[in-house]
């Protein structure tokens, strides 16, 4: 059995889902969600559990299920000893799975028997080979209403752009400003002015969760939509509107990654922040090798 603890927003959900995925798809193990984290306090931004926008196909965890795998701890030195001196050493199988970094760890991959994995695991080499099933997965589950449909058709009429400004928390909340960081305004007009000279009449759809400051500060010139007409409580309608369009620029935010991400367009081209986060945190493993950094 794999069970996943689930943290953050959609986007680090479906991170962290995602590489859970891939352990339970090739050990062929029943995969399980560990929801708890939803109802702790601390200073973060509350967030609830948003996967059920998607067609997933798994159970939630039962705490007894939870407890069970939790108590048994494998940490980065474990994950490193052979097989046989792990057998001769340890009676008991080391079960819970704690990231060591934000760097791909490739002994995840080989991970198997009862698996509790407890991390954020942002990068798509933690599942790039189940690519197909974790599309039928993240398929969106209801229809579009009539605004998102309207926005939709104007999208995939164009050479649509998307362009994600995330602020939100990243400005509220000092700890997550001084982890996180903004992307400045440099960072869009570049990659804006690369877009121009790769694509043939762009048309640029803005999403951000500010979006008055986004037109006051952020000069995109011609063919451009504000995608403004979704509330704080339907993001899962702004990434899909996303994924339609054809070219990205994103945000250092995993929302607009897997906007980015679930984009089916082969030719897309897809410019992120060189830097993730304020911090220095190595953090290239989470950028795909065919985007572009700026």
């Amino acid at each position: 059995m794999v069970i996943v603890r689930l943290n953050g927003g959609i986007g680090n959900q479906m991170f962290q889902y995602a590489a859970a995925r891939r352990i339970a798809h090739v050990n062929s193990a029943p995969l399980k969600l560990d929801l708890s984290w939803f109802q702790e306090k601390g200073p973060w931004t509350p967030r609830h559990f948003e996967l059920r926008v998607f067609a997933l196909s798994c159970e939630i965890a039962h705490s007894s299920e939870v407890r069970t795998l939790k108590s048994r701890r494998q940490n980065a030195v474990f994950r490193k000893l052979p097989g046989f001196i792990k057998s001769r050493l340890f009676h008991t199988n080391q079960t819970h799975i704690i990231e060591k970094s934000y760097a791909f760890d490739p002994a995840i991959l080989s991970l198997k028997g009862d698996v509790f994995l407890d991390g954020y695991w942002q990068s798509d080499k933690y599942f790039r080979d189940i690519e197909t099933v974790l599309r039928a997965d993240f398929a969106f589950r209801e229809d579009m209403d009539d605004d998102n449909a309207k926005s939709a058709n104007l999208i995939q009429a164009s050479e649509s752009v998307s362009i994600h400004i995330r602020r939100g928390d990243y400005v509220s909340l000092p700890a997550a400003q001084a982890f996180h960081g903004l992307c400045p305004i440099a960072y869009y007009q570049d990659a804006v002015h690369r877009i121009r000279s790769q694509v043939a009449n762009p048309t640029f759809f803005v999403f951000s969760d500010d979006m008055v400051w986004v037109k006051e500060h952020l000069k995109l010139g011609e063919r451009v939509h504000y995608v403004d007409h979704n509330g704080p409580n339907r993001g899962h309608d702004d990434m899909r509107l996303m994924s339609l369009c054809k070219h990205h620029v994103i945000a250092n935010s995993s929302f607009s990654w897997w906007g980015a991400w679930l984009s089916v367009n082969p030719d897309k081209i897809v410019y992120a922040p060189q830097r993730w986060f304020n911090k220095d945190v190595k953090s290239r493993d989470n950028i795909p090798e065919s985007w572009l950094c700026i």
